[in-house]
């Protein structure tokens, strides 16, 4: 299976073999003898017109621990989007500078597939509003399938901003192409996943032995999964403040809230978390979100060296 050159916008643009494939090239970067130098001589320009703390981190890490070098910025407010240069623009400037990938994040949903169509070298989408989040996304099936054993008959309630939650988007799309998942989805009602997600989601579980369920309320469904998906409440993207406050006070999880759960289930969260994990959970043997944000260093150093030809 040959990656190099591909873009990577949206989990639905990726079949399961190919998640398989990625995931599974995880373990060869980690014990790779040339691991330093995979990617020597290779630059990789890193776009951020958003905040990101380990998105960001992550990928920059990653490519200097593959032998490589990063350029870019992480603030658009210094470049010349601030004198109303268009996206394909900057993209394309940063096309003919010498990069070999381009990595992006950008608030508007539907940016990072722009800026494939505007650029020849490949694409990774690192968050496109609330639209997708790919590699968040493979870094969360490694991390399932690491805590779990598998990927196929998993039960995993999605808590929180389910509306403009880019990773439990991607999240779901992703695990529609696995079979016998049951997906719950658990959020206020004007924060409630994408309809159209959810019709999705229904119609191609059903064939897959699968099932989608939707709540309101954490403890009527944290006995029974194998994963507890927390998110918060995307502040950035609710424009009435008050309201905001209001949704982010609704779910906060609690360590004695975690008695009768599965031995083998887990806790995760895309951080950052702001209110709706205690503190006293990350003491517990159900807390795995720290971990789950180190694989993904792993997870995009493999992403980035199957994109860049280094390992197949």
């Amino acid at each position: 299976m040959n990656f190099k050159g591909r873009d990577i916008i949206s989990m639905k643009d990726l079949t399961r073999e190919e998640i398989d494939h990625i995931l599974l090239g995880v373990e060869g970067i980690r014990n790779h003898p040339q691991r330093g130098k995979l990617c020597k001589g290779k630059d990789c320009a890193m776009l951020f017109f958003e905040p990101s703390t380990r998105t960001r981190t992550s990928f920059e890490v990653a490519m200097r621990n593959l032998g490589g070098k990063i350029g870019g910025f992480y603030d658009a407010n210094i470049t010349s989007a601030v004198k109303e240069e268009s996206l394909w623009d900057t993209v394309k400037m940063h096309d003919g500078y010498g990069f070999d990938v381009i990595v992006i994040r950008h608030p508007l949903k539907g940016a990072a597939r722009v800026a494939s169509e505007a650029a020849v070298i490949p694409v990774i989408n690192a968050g496109d509003g609330p639209n997708q989040h790919p590699t968040q996304t493979l870094l969360d099936l490694y991390s399932i399938k690491e805590t779990q054993g598998r990927l196929d008959g998993i039960t995993i309630a999605m808590v929180g901003d389910l509306m403009n939650g880019r990773t439990v988007h991607s999240l779901s799309e992703a695990l529609l192409k696995y079979n016998n998942c049951n997906l719950i989805f658990i959020s206020p009602r004007d924060l409630a996943m994408p309809r159209s997600l959810i019709d999705k989601c229904k119609k191609e579980m059903s064939g897959k032995g699968g099932s989608v369920t939707e709540g309101s309320r954490i403890e009527d469904f944290i006995s029974d999964v194998d994963i507890l998906y927390m998110t918060r409440i995307q502040m950035e993207r609710l424009q009435e403040s008050a309201l905001a406050e209001k949704f982010r006070s609704i779910y906060r999880l609690e360590a004695s809230m975690l008695s009768g759960v599965k031995d083998t289930m887990k806790i995760m969260h895309p951080l950052p978390r702001v209110t709706e994990i205690a503190q006293d959970v990350d003491d517990t043997p159900y807390a795995y979100y720290f971990q789950q944000a180190k694989n993904g260093l792993l997870v995009r150093e493999t992403l980035l060296a199957l994109i860049l030809g280094a390992i197949k």
